[in-house]
This record gives C-alpha cells, sequence and structure tokens, in this order.
C-alpha cells in the first residue's frame, strides 16, 4: 500500500508516518518503479502498537526501547517491566503537577467573577503582576510536557 492508504487505515498523518520511518521506529518502506514509497500490513501493525503507545503518553524513547525488546521475543521482559514503572511514576508526578495547576486556574479564575472593562479585569491584572514577578527573578511554575 502506499502511504495515504497507509494514513488512512491507521488514522496517522503522513508526515507523522515519514517522521517514524526517519526515526526509525518503523522499517524503511521499499520503493516501487514509481519511486512511491510501499507499506505492508507489518509496517501497518508496527504504526498501530506505536500510536497505542503514544496514546499512552509514552516518549519515543520509551516506545524504541518497547520496540526494541519487543524484536527479540525470547528476552526477558523484565526491562519492559521497569520502563512501564517509571512511566507510570512519570504519569504519577505530572497528575500531580496539574491539579497544582488546575487550583491555580481556579484561584486566577476567581479574581474575575463579573464583567468589567479588560482594564479592571482581574484575571489580566493578576497575570500582569505574575509577569512582573518573573521577569524580577521569582520562580514560575509550568508543568512539562502538557502541550
Amino acid at each position: 500500500m502506499r502511504i495515504g492508504d497507509l494514513a488512512h487505515s491507521t488514522g496517522t498523518a503522513v508526515e507523522t508516518i515519514r517522521f517514524y520511518e526517519r526515526e526509525g521506529l518503523i522499517p524503511a518502506a521499499r520503493r516501487a518503479d514509481n519511486n512511491y514509497r510501499m507499506y505492508t500490513a507489518v509496517h501497518a501493525e508496527r504504526l498501530a502498537f506505536i500510536r497505542h503507545c503514544r496514546n499512552l503518553d509514552m516518549t519515543l524513547d520509551e516506545i524504541r526501547t518497547l520496540l526494541r525488546l519487543r524484536d527479540a521475543p525470547l528476552q526477558d521482559c523484565g526491562e519492559v517491566n521497569v520502563l512501564l514503572d517509571q512511566h507510570i511514576d512519570h504519569v504519577t508526578h505530572r497528575i500531580r503537577e496539574l491539579r497544582i495547576l488546575q487550583k491555580d486556574l481556579r484561584t486566577l479564575r476567581a479574581t474575575c467573577s463579573a464583567s468589567h472593562t479588560v482594564e479592571q479585569c482581574g484575571i489580566l491584572n493578576e497575570l500582569d503582576t505574575a509577569v512582573a514577578q518573573a521577569t524580577s527573578g521569582s520562580p514560575h511554575r509550568h508543568v512539562r510536557g502538557t502541550h
């Protein structure tokens, strides 16, 4: 199948497929006489595995490790367990950070409970105050990897 067919059948953007190929996550497709990439069911299955891992918020390095292990089916799966335990810890930490972010956003939202002029907007004034503090060297929080 051509790349458009693979993209359609897996719900993956063509550029994402090319990216995964460049990154070595899926094997390079053979080229037809007309130089089109020709993909097989093996590519589609591997791409489905990658997409499922991405839906679990795994990094490309984590996926690369899982694919390497998956390609060695007789190897002990202890490394898979360690990887997943580390990923669970990472997700737990992000959830904690996101809860703090949610609380901060609710606090910020509470600063403007009624419609005012933009000049009197409590949210914008609070954000301006935070910017002033940040530029004066005060630390700020940001949840890495959320966008």
